[in-house]
């Protein structure tokens, strides 16, 4: 079962209360069960413990949750995108006003995305060649020039701890060409976004790389060796996701993993069914982030011990029971099923933001429960006791 993890006080951060900056970036590896593991990541604003998944916090904000609300649920560390916060209010904005973490709020640690997913989903507003992609903002349609250059240098400006290389993802199924030769212009701005990020480099600042080659076994264990080859303090596998089966992607995974180095960090972008995050921990992946948790919930989906329950079905308007008694987040365990169906059919606010709020505390339980079952020897046995579970709910997520 998911160890629950014990309340913690929701307040505004203190100054104080920041952690001191380490001399280095560092990843120690604690205890492997199988391909599984768990460590440590030490990084400029504090340590991750991994298996970690990232609450998205697209726009320097977790939809619809205060900062120390995401950090009472358990989170380390939150994702921020570099596409947007680059668009509005703008990476020298930012920096002028103390950096990502004073902006926001957060005093723990913050990985980037240098915003290669951004460059598909705006196919009919871009322009890509080697040196660079060209697009119009949907914002005000104003024409951005982004290189690998200025990803990095939009990145240090925002002050992240992680950094992520510029890529380019493709949504699959694509040709095997297409595939290909977004694989090796991704390698290329590999090479230069790690050139530009060793040029800006701050002690204890961290760049990733990211592993493409779609569905191609060949492709991403060609992008793989080449991004070791040029080193970066962990590495990423992209462009899942987006379109293919999670047959394909635990596939990927699987050839793809265990190319990558033992001693650093790895991360699966973009992957967030819970059965996909467990699956993902049992191939060696260290490190997720999606807007799943936060996007059901604005519509109406817990995630719980039980498995996916919406809200908005009939049978919970009269349900007095919580969503879980024994949930170490307090809006699972205070609010009646009835109520959150109420909130949710009404389109009340706070319905969304307490859902989001289970849910992000969901996955944080089920991540500290993988650690724990990892350092006991008995991941697989943790698996296959939480799927057991979830056939108590009420849907199916896709």
């Amino acid at each position: 079962m998911v160890p629950r993890l014990s309340t913690l006080k929701v307040d505004l951060f203190d100054i104080h209360d920041w952690p001191l900056m380490p001399s280095v970036f560092s990843f120690r590896l604690l205890a492997t069960d199988g391909a599984a593991r768990c460590g440590t990541i030490e990084t400029p604003h504090g340590s991750v413990a991994t298996p970690a998944f990232m609450p998205v916090g697209t726009q320097a904000t977790v939809k619809g949750l205060a900062p120390a609300t995401v950090r009472a649920t358990g989170a380390d560390i939150v994702l921020g995108n570099a596409y947007h916060l680059m668009l509005r209010p703008g990476a020298e904005r930012v920096a002028t006003l103390g950096g990502l973490h004073k902006f926001m709020n957060w005093p723990h640690a913050i990985l980037t995305d240098s915003g290669g997913f951004q460059v598909m989903s705006l196919s009919g507003l871009r322009k890509i060649d080697d040196n660079a992609v060209t697009f119009r903002s949907h914002l005000d349609g104003a024409q951005v020039v982004l290189t690998p250059e200025r990803a990095i240098e939009i990145q240090a400006l925002l002050g992240s701890d992680i950094a992520m290389q510029l890529d380019e993802c493709i949504k699959l199924p694509a040709p095997r060409d297409a595939i290909e030769r977004a694989m090796r212009l991704s390698l290329r701005w590999g090479e230069r976004s790690r050139r530009a990020f060793e040029c800006r480099a701050r002690t204890g600042f961290a760049l990733f790389g990211i592993v493409q080659g779609g569905d191609d076994v060949e492709l991403r264990g060609t992008s793989a060796r080449a991004l070791v080859d040029i080193g970066f303090e962990g590495y990423a596998i992209g462009g899942l996701a987006v379109g293919e089966s999670p047959d394909v992607t635990a596939r990927i995974v699987e050839a793809t993993a265990p190319l990558l180095p033992m001693e650093r960090p790895r991360y699966l972008m973009g992957v967030g069914r819970p059965e996909d995050i467990l699956d993902a921990i049992a191939r060696g992946i260290d490190m997720f982030d999606c807007v799943m948790p936060t996007r059901n919930g604005r519509h109406g989906v817990a995630f719980t011990c039980h498995g996916p329950i919406a809200l908005k079905n009939a049978r919970h308007a009269e349900d007095p029971r919580p969503l879980d008694e024994a949930s170490s987040c307090a809006a699972a365990r205070d609010y009646s099923r009835a109520y959150l169906h109420h909130l949710t059919k009404a389109g009340e606010m706070l319905g969304a933001m307490l859902l989001s709020e289970i849910n992000i505390a969901y996955y944080q339980e089920l991540t500290a429960g993988a650690r724990a079952a990892i350092g006991s020897g008995r991941f697989a046995e943790f698996q296959a006791e939480t799927k057991a579970g979830w056939d108590r709910g009420d849907i199916a997520v896709r």
